[in-house]
């Protein structure tokens, strides 16, 4: 944008002063505004939605809500906010230091959103005294104006839920919100009922998330395991929420599509083993391959602790690029010595999926794989010698 100056028609010395003196007692002013007191009747609650079907709604949303009719104020803090047009939003985000921030809406506007995506709401209301209500609302405003809102999203440890229970436990002074179900089961596990009627999401993540999601799921990350940790927390030798109030309500069942369902993952399978094709299963294990090479360059490049460790690359092998090349220029022995390697990756897949939870989602995948690479083997096999 180019900026055009003209020529100040204010030119008068004591007017600049006055200007100036009128500014700085206004930044003053606003700089040291205090938070507005509470009433006793003010309520501070933790808002849990619904989940939708948009990619960054799937796993529902966390925020809190300040109400005073006293004082008319009824704010809802939310802090999972970004920026579709930040410079370079998805190489940022796949990177992982995209930043995320939080911003406060009358709560009217909220729930007129949420109502106008038909997405649930529902509220629990924290049964704190009235200084740590006030406290927490003194919180959230100095989050807001400091810039202590800002943080770098990562899936589970910094997300929007994470951040409203580490401000709700900074208020009460220790960590009355912790893990105290689903602590036995992993990450991926608690994720998995989240992608009914969204197969493809479901395996997506199931291959480009790594070996830190397998890991037993002590940390909480989604709405509704705080809604559900909310229930059981005590404070002060008294449950912290008082009860799970609805304000919205919708029958959210799961999406149908004709394409977004494992069976045109199977039918698109089976088709490629059924043709036996040269040109097709090049063509697959290319996929395959690229796939590969992809999870292998954002595992070193993300900061995404999600996606480091990937071990889905023993069946999305990168070495299956160069098995293409030796089978495009038909050298049989290299053929058949990559092959081998192949199917040696894929049986030490299997035995690192055997206790996984998406063993399951990428067996066709595996046997699609297998019966390829199986067929190869024998065909560039090397004759054994007959002496007579």
């Amino acid at each position: 944008m180019k900026i055009i100056k003209t020529p100040n028609p204010m030119n008068n010395s004591l007017f600049q002063k006055i200007v100036c003196a009128v500014l700085l007692i206004a930044t003053m002013n606003y700089g040291f505004a205090q938070t507005p007191i509470l009433s006793e009747n003010a309520r501070v609650s933790v808002l849990t939605c619904g989940t939708g079907n948009e990619s960054y709604s799937l796993f529902g949303h966390t925020a809190i809500r300040i109400n005073d009719t006293n004082q008319s104020i009824d704010l809802v803090y939310n802090y999972g906010a970004f920026d579709f047009n930040t410079p370079n939003f998805v190489a940022k985000f796949t990177k992982g230091d995209l930043q995320y921030f939080a911003v406060t809406h009358p709560y009217t506007d909220f729930i007129n959103q949420y109502d106008y995506e038909k997405r649930s709401v529902y509220e629990q209301e924290l049964n704190i005294p009235d200084s740590l209500k006030q406290k927490l609302f003194e919180n959230l405003n100095t989050s807001l104006a400091s810039g202590d809102s800002y943080y770098t999203y990562k899936f589970i440890d910094k997300n929007c839920t994470s951040m409203v229970v580490d401000i709700i436990n900074k208020t009460l002074g220790s960590d009355v919100i912790e893990k105290n179900t689903d602590t036995d089961i992993s990450y991926r596990s608690i994720l998995y009922p989240y992608f009914d009627g969204h197969f493809y999401e479901k395996l997506g993540t199931s291959i480009i998330f790594g070996k830190k999601v397998d890991k037993l799921g002590t940390h909480i990350f989604l709405p509704f395991e705080l809604n559900k940790n909310l229930k059981t927390a005590q404070f002060n030798n008294q449950l912290l929420s008082k009860e799970n109030k609805t304000l919205l309500e919708f029958n959210e069942s799961p999406p149908t599509s004709w394409w977004n369902n494992c069976y045109t993952y199977l039918i698109l399978l089976g088709f490629i083993i059924l043709m036996n094709s040269k040109i097709i299963n090049q063509v697959y294990l290319l996929f395959i391959g690229i796939l590969g090479i992809f999870f292998l360059f954002v595992g070193f490049y993300s900061n995404h602790h999600e996606l480091a460790y990937n071990y889905n690359i023993l069946l999305f092998n990168p070495a299956l690029l160069v098995l293409i090349y030796f089978w495009h220029t038909d050298n049989k022995k290299w053929i058949y010595n990559i092959t081998l390697f192949n199917l040696l990756s894929l049986v030490i897949y299997l035995f690192i999926m055997i206790n996984k939870a998406h063993l399951l989602i990428v067996s066709p995948l595996i046997i699609t794989s297998g019966i390829i690479l199986v067929k190869l083997a024998l065909k560039n096999k090397k004759p054994t010698p007959i002496i007579i």
